[in-house]
């Protein structure tokens, strides 16, 4: 006799399978069981298209009544795009509801739950609730935040460096995690470098995987430095949006948005205002970014406690050398005890290297 949560974990890898697609939408999952038997399986695919309990439903068709479903989220209760699958389950004849976690959208957030048991409807919560609230950081955060869930990614060596002192950096890492960079792209909205890196490294920042998602090129550029001839402004294999400050450059600002650039202005002087940045890309639903900068931008984004999460890729290679840049520049902190602490983290082994992960606690 399978157990609810060996159900559960099934809809959790439906939902999983989804990364990439769902965006700004919650990746969810759906499992209907009548007498013993999987009925009904489901994922939401696409924003604006049916819920992962829609697409169970019309695969179980009769046999949804008297069934049970697990889902990795909270049934919504609005009208959205879609109608609320509260209201489609209790009409389906569903008799019991395993829900994972609670919806943290604030329009949700428990109203699914009151619409079911209201029917009369048995409902259990919490069955791989961690497993759940994990595989959706992004949209949990974005929904109660109206801000992007952020992740710096690095390739270093065992020593921090990302380049030589001569600026040599190809290839610190291995072919294996440039290839899970390309589905760290895929996966993200929007990738986010700096001018220098645009000038000094001409990068493409696409996802060159099959079936990939090429994410929205952020450039950060206080004064409108960046090349014409580079291949974010000329390549149009994605979407170039520029962030700039007050004192740009107004003729370069005209040039790039007649080239398809959009190029948005911060109340920085100096330099770009992170949360300026972080509060436009909101607006524009934009729920995921991944920042591929250097030592200058990393340090700034820390500053402003910008980051939510740090993956690095950390080669068993030394490269030396106090001028070779680091992942991590800028200032840095007075005192050790100021340090910024990491959660949840895990290493896993990756090609002949390292990947590191962990939760930034500020």
């Amino acid at each position: 006799m399978m157990n609810d949560e060996f159900y559960m974990q099934l809809a959790l890898k439906n939902a999983q399978a989804m990364k990439g697609q769902t965006d700004p939408n919650p990746l969810v999952g759906a499992v209907i069981v009548n007498d013993s038997r999987i009925v009904g399986v489901g994922a939401h695919m696409k924003a604006g298209e049916p819920h992962a309990e829609i697409h169970a439903l019309r695969m179980a068709g009769e046999h949804a009544k008297g069934a049970t479903i697990y889902v990795t989220l909270e049934p919504c209760s609005h009208h959205g795009r879609t109608g609320p699958c509260a209201v489609a389950l209790v009409e389906a004849g569903i008799k019991k509801v395993v829900i994972a976690t609670l919806d943290p959208n604030p329009i949700v957030a428990g109203n699914g739950v009151k619409i079911l048991k209201d029917a009369g409807i048995e409902v259990i919560i919490g069955v791989c609730e961690t497993e759940s609230r994990q595989m959706n950081e992004v949209f949990n955060k974005f929904i109660v935040e109206k801000k992007p869930f952020v992740t710096l990614k690095a390739g270093i060596s065992l020593d921090g460096k990302i380049a030589t002192h001569t600026n040599s950096s190809k290839w610190i890492t291995s072919e294996e995690a440039r290839q899970d960079v390309h589905q760290l792209r895929s996966e993200n909205m929007a990738i986010v470098v700096g001018v220098n890196t645009v000038i000094h490294d001409n990068p493409e920042l696409t996802s060159r995987i099959p079936n990939g998602r090429n994410p929205i090129r952020v450039i950060l550029d206080s004064s409108l430095r960046i090349p014409l001839e580079s291949k974010v402004v000329t390549d149009k294999k994605a979407e170039t949006w520029v962030f700039t400050g007050e004192n740009y450059d107004k003729e370069m600002r005209g040039i790039l948005e007649d080239s398809g650039i959009s190029v948005f202005v911060t109340s920085g002087s100096s330099k770009v205002d992170a949360a300026d940045v972080m509060r436009i890309l909101g607006e524009k639903l934009v729920s995921s970014i991944l920042i591929e900068g250097g030592g200058t931008i990393n340090a700034s984004l820390l500053e402003n406690q910008v980051i939510d999460k740090v993956v690095l890729y950390i080669a068993p290679k030394l490269v030396g050398g106090k001028h070779a840049p680091t992942f991590l520049e800028g200032t840095g902190i007075d005192k050790m005890s100021d340090a910024v602490e990491l959660s949840n983290v895990t290493v896993t082994p990756i090609g002949k290297d390292f990947k590191f992960t962990g939760y930034l606690i500020y």
